[in-house]
């Protein structure tokens, strides 16, 4: 397989491909109202299918695969991943718009690391170790996002908010996601086949950031006990705001909060 910095840019056409997807997604959303996370789902859903096949009919070894052994399928698999770095272009300029926006409260550190790290980062691997054993981490992270993007988009029905329960569990899916990442590139390095070892151990580091950041955020959020406040019984003369009383004020996900003891 050829290597030259020239060859690891998007040929022509796979710009092509992609452009006639993309025009095809816009179709879609004309004709069926889809929102812009059902988009990006269709379109990280049509990138994990193409390397599926690619890399199932390469015959990639799953225990450690190098650069060039599966020829014509390792330019498929390059070429793959292409689009999904593309996906992490979309998901960067996301964090760069919430911060044009002033959208503090939705930016977090580990919003803006793992965003800026992943778009850098793969630039790096597509311009070097584009194919073999790089591509597991993107199927299983283009897996998650396609869950993680469907939870967002029925999020915007009111009518499905009773039903998105399982939020804390996407979390769960990236941990795991992060700890088989750090199996599969550690087998390499047990087991060698040529891969660049300064690769897998870079990889296996970063990973082991984002369980960190990742676990944590997970403590915090769905872990931490909140502290205990005393709920006073409201006054004949309910306080209200924009019609609601305060006894009875919708919260997130479609729960609702109400006062210590339920209205007669």
């Amino acid at each position: 397989m050829r290597t030259r910095k020239s060859e690891m840019q998007l040929p022509p056409d796979v710009w092509k491909l992609k452009l006639i997807l993309m025009s095809s997604i816009r179709n879609l959303n004309g004709r069926f109202g889809l929102c812009p996370n059902s988009r990006v789902d269709i379109f990280i859903s049509f990138s994990l299918g193409q390397l599926i096949l690619s890399s199932w009919g390469g015959g990639y070894n799953l225990q450690c695969q190098d650069l060039t052994s599966a020829g014509e399928a390792d330019v498929r698999v390059a070429k793959v991943l292409w689009w999904y770095y593309f996906s992490k272009l979309i998901e960067f300029l996301d964090t760069i718009f919430f911060v044009l926006r002033k959208k503090t409260s939705q930016i977090t550190f580990l919003h803006v690391y793992h965003h800026a790290s992943m778009f850098n980062i793969w630039w790096c691997v597509l311009n070097w170790i584009p194919c073999g054993q790089s591509f597991f981490g993107p199927t299983l992270n283009s897996f998650i996002h396609i869950l993680m993007y469907s939870y967002y988009g029925l999020s915007v029905f009111p009518s499905m908010h009773k039903y998105l329960w399982w939020k804390k569990y996407l979390t769960q899916a990236q941990l795991v996601q992060f700890v088989l990442t750090i199996t599969h590139t550690m087998s390499a390095v047990v087991k060698p086949c040529g891969f660049p070892f300064g690769c897998l151990i870079f990889q296996s580091s970063y990973m082991l950031t984002l369980v960190i950041l990742f676990l944590n955020f997970y403590v915090q959020t769905y872990r931490k006990k909140p502290t205990k406040k005393v709920v006073e019984e409201p006054s004949a003369g309910l306080e209200t705001k924009n019609g609601f009383s305060k006894a009875h004020v919708p919260a997130t996900n479609g729960v609702t909060t109400t006062s210590n003891k339920k209205a007669q």
